[in-house]
């Protein structure tokens, strides 16, 4: 069935999918509060429809990569992009958050099976002369995913809703299905590896509690969580499930899920650290950007979405420029440079930003985020895995990928938490101050009413803040601007702090770029943006 096709035919369905895969990280980020709205629950749950998709994403990738080895990379893809459009077409019929955190689940599994094929169709399409320019392709498709995502996802959800979000996955899956059949060749790799089932099952476990008891600690405050078993009974279980694996893997001489040799590489090592940090920082930015914007300044997600564009936009014009310029000095130094960029953005964005602020403030802060997320992404993959020894690139892409989801699982989860304790909190401290124009009856009905705030995050903007009963209509227009007051600042103080978070990561993965060496410039094989 498959056509005779140059390469570069070979690779748009391959991108394509891909396309979708990078699509579905940013997109959703624009329709948390309408989904905490109209699927009436809270935050910490809206988040998990983002947690999930990576954690699904992230940890079956290494034994996908082998499985393309064992049977084929053209009917791994094909069976993931069937999963994938499959579920993305689930996503959109959920009738309950549950639903659709299964539904994401499912479609990350399919965004796994995808992604290592499309790196594996790279090495075997194009000679090492021609590679550059195919990983140069290949690699913008994320840049594009992240400047389409806002955009279209406000669009999408502020004309049809967010469900429309997911249903466009569906003829575009169908397309890059058709286009696969027809152009990718049913090539076989001539080596087939071994499955380290153990490896599978520890590493997909220990994240597994790790990410539930972060992202549910401040749901069962901390405590217990049913059946005598705690929330950090949970986490110390993952991280000692992780520490198994570890150890495990320095055990498994015959097929390690990981091979640890590779981080002999100090190289490798630093970077892949420095991708985690990115990861961390790429999913949890958009999340505390949308919610300021959309529930505190009251922007629609469209306008959401055009006001992080140019950010965006920077970032994908900076790319290619940075990309050639990485070739012809250490790109360790680009890297520092894009980290600290990024770090100095968001530190800018959390100075400025007050609750009555034009959205313009933010704008200085995010063209600072897109230059320096312009010049990491391609000094970081061809420092990181252009620095290991050819036979351990594959295992070094695959791992280098994982890095970046894992710190996107870990962001996600670690800056929800955060963002729902901040809220719980500056409400409070706003809602004790703001009391005190009240007559003295009703402020504690008044503080009181602030209590579950943090749940409702979503409806700030749309449903009448909470007002003490009974109140006489002398002083109603009075509490009804108090508590509008209390929610905005509340809010905004809960972005600022949270963005400290992403703001810390970022410098830590600026110390562990600081401490590469100067590296050998290879082609490396692609690892996604």
């Amino acid at each position: 069935m498959t056509r005779r096709a140059g390469p570069w035919s070979a690779l748009f369905p391959l991108c394509l999918g891909f396309f979708m895969v990078m699509l579905d990280i940013s997109v959703v980020n624009i329709a948390v509060p309408s989904m905490v709205r109209e699927l009436g629950t809270e935050l910490n749950a809206v988040i998990w429809v983002t947690s999930v998709y990576l954690l699904a994403y992230a940890i079956p990738m290494l034994s996908a990569s082998r499985l393309g080895d064992r049977v084929g990379p053209k009917r791994v893809f094909v069976a993931g992009l069937l999963v994938f459009t499959g579920a993305s077409l689930w996503c959109g019929l959920s009738s309950s958050v549950e639903v659709l955190i299964t539904a994401r689940a499912v479609q990350g599994f399919g965004a796994a099976l995808m992604t290592p094929q499309t790196t594996a169709f790279i090495t075997h399409l194009f000679p090492p002369d021609r590679r550059g320019p195919a990983m140069g392709v290949w690699g913008s498709v994320a840049g594009i995913a992240m400047v389409t995502g806002p955009l279209l996802g406000g669009v999408v959800v502020d004309q049809l809703g967010w469900e429309w979000i997911f249903f466009v996955n569906v003829p575009v899956g169908l397309l890059a299905l058709v286009l696969t059949l027809l152009l990718v060749p049913d090539w076989q790799p001539k080596n087939a590896h071994r499955f380290d089932l153990l490896g599978i099952l520890l590493s997909g476990a220990g994240m597994f509690c790790v990410v539930f008891g972060l992202q549910n600690g401040q749901r069962y405050e901390w405590s217990t969580v049913g059946a005598g078993i705690g929330v950090f009974d949970i986490i110390g279980t993952g991280v000692l499930l992780l520490v198994g694996f570890v150890l495990w893997q320095r055990m498994n001489r015959r097929a390690p899920l990981l091979p640890l040799q590779v981080f002999d590489n100090r190289d490798f090592s630093a970077g892949s650290l420095s991708a985690v940090a990115v990861g961390f920082v790429m999913t949890s930015m958009p999340l505390l950007l949308v919610i300021y914007a959309q529930s505190v300044l009251g922007l629609s997600p469209t306008d959401t979405g055009l006001l992080i564009a140019p950010m965006a936009v920077l970032s994908g014009s900076a790319a290619p420029f940075v990309g050639r310029l990485s070739d012809r000095m250490n790109p360790k130094y680009l890297l520092m440079f894009g980290l600290l960029a990024l770090s100095t953005g968001l530190g800018v964005i959390a100075l400025l930003i007050t609750p009555v602020s034009s959205p313009s403030i933010v704008l200085p802060g995010l063209l600072l985020c897109g230059l320096g997320v312009g010049f990491i992404f391609s000094p970081m993959s061809n420092v990181t895995i252009g620095s290991v020894d050819r036979e351990l690139v594959g295992s070094a892409s695959g791992i280098f990928n994982t890095a970046r989801q894992t710190g996107g699982v870990l962001g996600s989860a670690a800056v929800g938490v955060l963002l729902q304790a901040q809220i719980t909190a500056s409400t409070a401290r706003r809602a004790d101050e703001a009391a005190l124009a009240l007559p003295a009856e009703f402020r504690q009905p008044f503080v009181s009413g602030f209590a579950d705030a943090g749940g409702g995050i979503g409806r700030f903007g749309d449903d009448a803040p909470p007002l003490p009963p009974d109140l006489p209509p002398a002083v109603a227009d009075q509490a009804r601007q108090l508590a509008t007051d209390v929610l905005q600042n509340g809010l905004t103080d809960a972005v600022k702090v949270s963005l400290l978070l992403p703001i810390g990561v970022l410098l830590l993965g600026l110390l562990s770029a600081a401490a590469m060496r100067t590296t050998r410039h290879r082609s490396p094989v692609p690892a996604a943006d």
